[in-house]
């Protein structure tokens, strides 16, 4: 099971629904590894995860029911979800000032920002000193790992600028319109 987990994300809480929906005691898997490898392997229903995927699938539904988005959680699909959501501004400015949960998350927020500056420094500096001594060896091993040093290939661009300014009608004959997003830029 370990394996299906491995290949297949997800798949176990899949799988838990599916039993807990039919009512089986157990389902198999099968697994094409690398296109070359059939693995079937059994999944046994698991009383605990079906409970608490009760629990979720049912927040879930009020969610939806209530025509509620749901909290974001800090993943990529919030993300995007935020995104989608509100694409464009107003132009108008909220005060959160009164709002002490809000607060201390902006305050949170800037002390976070303050550490990953700090920490990315500190990145920075020892990525420095291991490639000053590295010079133009393209690896160096460590006892916990290794890194690489290598210059990529060379590629070749187009210079649109140079382009239109040799000929600007080009512009008009092929427009590309790039719609803009909102940036989260934060004053302290």
């Amino acid at each position: 099971m370990a394996l299906v987990g491995q290949y297949y994300c997800g798949g176990d809480s899949q799988v838990q629904h599916q039993l807990a929906v039919t009512g089986k005691q157990a389902a198999d898997v099968c697994v094409l590894l690398c296109g070359q490898e059939l693995k079937i392997y059994r999944i046994e229903r698991n009383e605990e995860l079906i409970e608490a995927l009760y629990v979720l699938e049912r927040q879930f539904w009020d969610f939806v029911e209530t025509d509620t988005p749901p909290p974001v959680d800090g993943t990529d699909s919030a993300e995007r979800a935020l995104r989608h959501l509100y694409p464009v501004d107003r132009g108008e400015t909220l005060d959160f000032s009164q709002s002490k949960e809000l607060s201390d998350a902006f305050d949170e927020l800037l002390a976070i920002r303050t550490e990953m500056e700090s920490l990315k420094s500190t990145e920075s500096h020892l990525k420095q000193r291991i490639e000053s001594q590295m010079g133009e060896a393209s690896k160096a091993t460590f006892p916990s790992g290794s890194v690489s040093w290598k210059r990529s290939k060379d590629s070749v661009g187009l210079n649109v600028k140079q382009l239109l300014t040799d000929q600007p009608d080009l512009l008009d004959q092929y427009p590309l319109t790039k719609p803009g997003s909102r940036r989260f830029l934060i004053r302290a």
